[in-house]
């Protein structure tokens, strides 16, 4: 069998590569570059909680060290404190610099046997048949590669994207901010800052809000929002801007300060039409622009490819399922289209000026509630989206039940007892491309596991784990949020759930792991026709 082919070594790109490796996929990335990259300490990126736990899973690097996890946030209008927000460790946002994350994971693939990473290598053609794909690329060892699926995950200006003809459509420059990454000290040790409507506004109308976020090493990113239009930054006009935040801040006198590297920020907002045609799919910037306030656009590509991974490792290792593939394109395109959505409805509200502010009282704090959830990853601006109406989705069971989290959305990371007895937490058996069946049964963790295996209704529910039509795993949980005693879970190899079951339902259990792979096995069929079929399915704009 062919390798992955993925276009791109992005963090997308590195990271589907990575999730394919680990769930033993071959995988070629193509690599315009050379290979390394160049340090921006203005470029970063904030990562919700599950996200970083997902780059740190596959890296095996303590990403916490290498970028900052918030304390708290702070959100001020004028001189008000409007909301703020404490973190512990299991709720705080991860901010890391891009080269610093990339960097990570090149390190990883470097000792990774299942991943070639061709350097110098652009594509400029691809071909797909009914069994594979072949792609040429140009360059000082320009050739041909083949592989067996095609991944794009080679950003906004995609040449996958151009050569499937896929359209890009949205709109361009919703948002544009200065940008300036400096070391200095400021008030708010550890804190991330949003700042509305600052008192000493004395540079015009672009200090109208500014972001403040903490990187390691007293080392800080500052972004000033630009007024609609073209204006130019020149670097007098952003020192300025600098040492008058600063100084505002600070009370009047402007403290020291390194400044490390600046930058123009520009926030396009753009899906693409179709996000898989046959053998090729799209991820990352190359399957969609977001951005604007605070929303987190790399976020949402590393979720792309963790939802991706297990389903092309899955049509690699046992043929492909149609129905299976067509559902990345239909669950994380609905998830990106309703975050555009919502953001394009709160910029006019936010950005729209007082008129709203005239009539509603509280509109003010109402607008930083809105910009605290992009910012934070909460709300309908910001939340990790559930694959409610996911095609995957099994149909009414008999035995099932509501716990805290709702079908399709991301499992709470519980304490859960492993196949070998120790301890570990469930996000640490994720990504293996195997099925996760988790037992509620209060108690058993202060009791061996040779004790409690075969007792109760665990040798029943172990048989049936056994009898699923795809690999599963079965854990054991003193507790999980909602779930009474004995209720059994079934979780996706990318941490949603698939459903809660009130105690051993075997043909629940069946029918619902059945429904997570795309439905009945078709292997026979779908090698002849499977290409064709999935044509027309992965054309379906949503």
């Amino acid at each position: 069998m062919d390798p992955v082919i993925i276009v791109g070594a992005g963090p997308v790109g590195l990271t589907l590569a990575l999730a394919l490796a680990r769930q033993e996929v071959p995988c070629v990335v193509l690599d315009e570059g050379p290979g390394k990259d160049e340090p921006r300490p203005a470029r970063t990126v904030v990562l919700r909680e599950d996200t970083a736990a997902l780059m740190e899973r596959l890296t095996g690097a303590p990403l916490a060290q290498l970028g900052a996890r918030w304390a708290g946030w702070r959100s001020m209008r004028r001189k008000q404190v409007m909301r703020e927000v404490a973190f512990d460790d299991n709720s705080a946002p991860l901010h890391i610099a891009q080269h610093v994350l990339t960097g990570a994971l090149r390190s990883a693939l470097a000792g990774e046997p299942l991943v070639k990473v061709a350097v110098d290598s652009r594509l400029d053609s691809l071909e797909q048949e009914p069994s594979g794909v072949t792609a040429h690329t140009r360059g000082p060892k320009g050739t041909w590669w083949r592989g067996s699926y095609l991944v794009g995950c080679d950003g906004p200006r995609s040449t996958v994207r151009k050569l499937q003809d896929i359209r890009f459509p949205g709109r361009t420059a919703v948002e544009r901010h200065a940008v300036a990454a400096l070391r200095t000290e400021l008030p708010w040790q550890e804190e991330a800052l949003l700042h509305r409507l600052p008192p000493w506004r004395t540079s015009g109308p672009s200090a109208g809000e500014i972001t403040a976020r903490p990187l390691p090493d007293g080392v800080w990113r500052l972004d000033w929002l630009l007024p609609p239009g073209k204006e130019l930054v020149t670097p007098e006009l952003l020192l300025a801007r600098v040492r008058e935040t600063l100084g505002g801040w600070a009370g009047g006198t402007t403290p020291p300060y390194e400044l490390l590297d600046t930058g123009v920020h520009t926030v396009h907002h753009r899906l693409a039409r179709r996000w898989r045609v046959n053998r090729v799919f799209l991820a990352g910037d190359a399957a969609h622009l977001l951005g604007a306030l605070g929303t987190h656009g790399l976020d949402e590509g590393l979720r792309d490819a963790d939802n991706l991974a297990w389903k092309l490792a899955l049509a690699w290792h046992h043929g492909p399922h149609e129905a299976l593939l067509d559902s990345y394109q239909t669950e994380r395109r609905a998830i990106v289209a309703a975050r555009l959505r919502a953001a394009d409805q709160a910029l006019p509200i936010l950005r729209g000026g007082g008129g709203l502010r005239s009539y509603v009282p509280g509109a003010g704090r109402g607008h930083d509630a809105l910009l605290t959830d992009g910012h934070l990853g909460q709300g309908a601006l910001g939340a990790p989206g559930a694959y409610a109406d996911s095609p995957l989705a099994p149909g009414p069971l008999e035995g099932e039940l509501p716990v805290d989290t709702p079908p399709g959305a991301p499992v709470a990371d519980v304490r859960v007892t492993a196949e070998d007895g120790n301890f570990v937490q469930l996000r640490d058996r994720l990504g293996r491309g195997a099925l996760l069946v988790v037992l509620i049964a209060p108690g058993t963790g202060v009791w061996e596991r040779r004790h409690w295996m075969s007792a109760g209704i665990m040798p029943r529910l172990a048989a049936a784990v056994a009898a699923l039509p795809h690999p599963a795993e079965l854990l054991v949980a003193e507790s999980y949020p909602g779930a009474p005693a004995h209720s059994v879970l079934l979780v996706r190899p990318d941490g949603h759930l698939v459903t809660a079951l009130s105690g051993v339902r075997p043909a629940d259990l069946y029918a619902a792991a059945e429904a997570v792979i795309g439905g009945p096995a078709r292997a026979e069929a779908e090698a002849g026709a499977g290409v064709e079929a999935g044509a027309g399915a992965g054309a379906v704009s949503g």
